[in-house]
């Protein structure tokens, strides 16, 4: 029996992260004031903040935690809606 992994993040692509994030704080201002990056702050896309993070460690730990912090709050929700 395969046992998955209790990891949310596994499996998870970057790019998937990055756009859940801008969809859930509706753009890249607001992500921005969560995670104060020059990536998501000056002239921001996908693309540039993909290439940052993935040369950035420290940043790229930053969004993966912020992406848990988010999947709890969605989790809280669903749960309140109930």
């Amino acid at each position: 029996m395969e046992q998955q992994s209790k990891d949310p993040l596994h499996g998870k692509r970057l790019d998937h992260i990055l756009e859940e994030l801008v969809e859930y704080y509706q753009g890249f201002e607001k992500l921005g004031e969560q995670i104060n990056i020059k990536c998501f702050t000056d002239n921001p896309s996908i693309n540039s903040s993909l290439k940052f993070l993935r040369k950035t460690d420290w940043a790229r730990k930053k969004v993966e935690s912020l992406y848990l912090y988010v999947l709890r709050q969605k989790k809280k929700e669903e749960v309140r809606k109930r």
